[in-house]
């Protein structure tokens, strides 16, 4: 997919890059199913875009692939693409690459729906320890763009340099987290990750105050697991790492190798989850959690002021 991956962020490298740009440039690779709305904030605005690629049955299961993140570029304070751009290149590559797919017969059993933003002029927020990039637009704005109703599971891909936490190169899944409980890490996940690394997995730790809404200003490590806060499905977190502790407004810091493995991980995990061969999580075991310990919806929301 290394092909894709330099076409996304050639793409995106540019100053004057918006949706509408961005959306010509999907079509004309065979996408028809492309929506673009732009999202003004007090800080600027950003061009939310959505791919539907469409399976061969109408029953499979749908995947959503979002590729999260505050802005790809932080114009006029950096020139160039940040380290923060990371999952809205692999959100694209990945559409790209199913459109090429298509075109040469290879249609996956169920819908994939691909979500992401572009904001080449995104503002730099302090964080602890490093600086991350903000967006012109609140987090329950971006939500409600990117998450969709109809996503059976989602994969949440955000670049996560910016912590102590994760020391390896390359990408990273979250455990499964659904309905305010965090549960355990897929097997079927972990094999496809073996697979397409031939190492073994990484997992990223994921705490409480991560998969709670950022508005009630506790510490997240960063937006990876926001999704999860406005859907019942799903939601895993794909996390693009460092061995180094890199700022999401640090330029020249993607690598282009480390976004394909995990586009190309994005594309097998659609593969097998449409044919109903790779579960998120053990919906008996999930069943079991809430009867016994009862629903954990209250960290979905800002709770008790």
């Amino acid at each position: 997919m290394l092909k894709q991956v330099i076409d996304a962020y050639e793409l995106l490298d540019d100053s004057r890059i918006d949706g509408s740009k961005v959306a010509d440039f999907l079509r004309k690779r065979g996408l028809n199913h492309v929506e673009v709305k732009r999202a003004h904030g007090k800080k600027g605005y950003t061009d939310f875009i959505k791919v539907r690629v469409s399976g061969k049955e109408r029953k499979a299961p749908t995947i959503g692939i979002i590729g999260r993140l505050g802005g790809i570029g932080a114009r006029p304070e950096r020139i160039g693409m940040v380290s923060d751009a990371d999952g809205a290149v692999t959100a694209l590559a990945c559409a790209l690459k199913l459109a090429d797919m298509k075109a040469k017969g290879d249609v996956l059993k169920g819908d994939v729906i691909i979500t992401t933003h572009i904001c080449p002029r995104a503002p730099i927020i302090p964080h602890d320890p490093v600086s991350f990039m903000g967006s012109p637009v609140s987090m329950a704005e971006m939500n409600n763009h990117e998450v969709d109703p109809v996503m059976d599971a989602i994969l949440s891909v955000d670049t996560t340099r910016g912590n102590r936490i994760m020391n390896h190169r390359g990408f990273a899944i979250t455990p499964t987290i659904k309905e305010g409980y965090i549960l355990r890490v897929s097997e079927d996940l972990m094999n496809i990750m073996e697979w397409i690394t031939g190492k073994s997995p990484c997992v990223l730790p994921i705490t409480t105050q991560d998969i709670t809404p950022y508005e009630n200003g506790l510490f997240h490590i960063n937006s990876i697991m926001q999704p999860c806060t406005v859907t019942n499905a799903p939601v895993v977190g794909m996390a693009i790492t460092a061995e180094t502790v890199v700022p999401g407004c640090g330029t020249g810091a993607s690598r282009e190798i480390d976004i394909e493995e995990t586009a190309r991980y994005c594309i097998e995990v659609a593969k097998a989850f449409t044919e109903g061969k790779c579960t998120f999580y053990d919906e008996k075991e999930f069943t079991t959690l809430v009867k016994r310990y009862g629903d954990m919806n209250v960290l979905q929301t800002p709770g008790r002021k």
